[in-house]
């Protein structure tokens, strides 16, 4: 067993080099964003072309991802865990969390959005970009729930957190790195922290919240550049 103090220092270098900074560079976004104009006034892209030529842009967006990828296996080996493949068993559950969260998430992003909490959320700018959104939606599944459940919740397990405690630091963290969308999105995804962290508690097992939030952007992803959500004022 590492000693405390070398426990502490890896968790602080992990979180600075991945979703630490990320959230505190998304809550000054937010800051930005609210001394502009109304959240539900402005727009956020979450996958923007990277270059107008296919092949580049194809291969820019891998590079980028990659590095979700690589942030996620960082923390896997970290932990000394053997790699296991998902199981079928995984793939139902991923299934049934993302309706369980995605379902009511896209009403929770509505509501928030006519109520200004909320930018106007555009996954892709065109269906051209569904196969990197894809790619995209796979490395955050991946480098989100690795790090910021399978490590993270490991880590203070091992520096005698109480389980509430290290579920709370996981899903205030998760929530922290999506305050560039809005307010709303923080919260949102503070709930669905709470949620996944508690599961991964539970059972250990992470390639059904890998899975589940996987699909929650695939269907974001790919379902704004090919159905027309006007009706839902979006």
């Amino acid at each position: 067993m590492r000693s405390r103090s070398r426990l502490v220092t890896e968790i602080w270098l992990v979180l600075i080099v991945t979703f630490g900074t990320s959230g505190l560079r998304a809550a000054l976004r937010l800051v930005d964003s609210l001394l502009k104009a109304p959240l539900n006034e402005q727009s956020t892209t979450l996958v923007d072309a990277a270059s107008t030529i296919p092949w580049l842009d194809l291969a820019l967006q891998a590079t980028s991802a990659l590095t979700l990828i690589g942030w996620g296996g960082l923390a896997w080996y970290l932990l000394g865990e053997r790699w296991r493949w998902p199981s079928w068993r995984d793939l139902g559950r991923g299934a049934g969390f993302a309706a369980l969260i995605g379902i009511p998430g896209l009403a929770f992003y509505v509501a928030a959005v006519h109520l200004g909490l909320s930018k106007v959320v555009v996954p892709a700018t065109q269906a051209a970009q569904i196969p990197t959104s894809l790619l995209w939606a796979f490395a955050n599944g991946f480098g989100e729930e690795v790090v910021v459940v399978m490590y993270l919740l490991t880590r203070l397990g091992q520096l005698g957190w109480k389980p509430w405690q290290a579920i709370a630091a996981s899903s205030v963290l998760r929530g922290s790195y999506h305050l560039y969308q809005g307010v709303s999105a923080g919260v949102g995804n503070i709930v669905m922290g709470a949620v996944f962290a508690w599961y991964y508690h539970r059972t250990g097992r992470v390639w059904p919240l890998v899975l589940a939030h996987f699909l929650i952007d695939a269907v974001a992803f790919i379902a704004y550049p090919l159905l027309d959500l006007s009706w839902l004022g979006i």
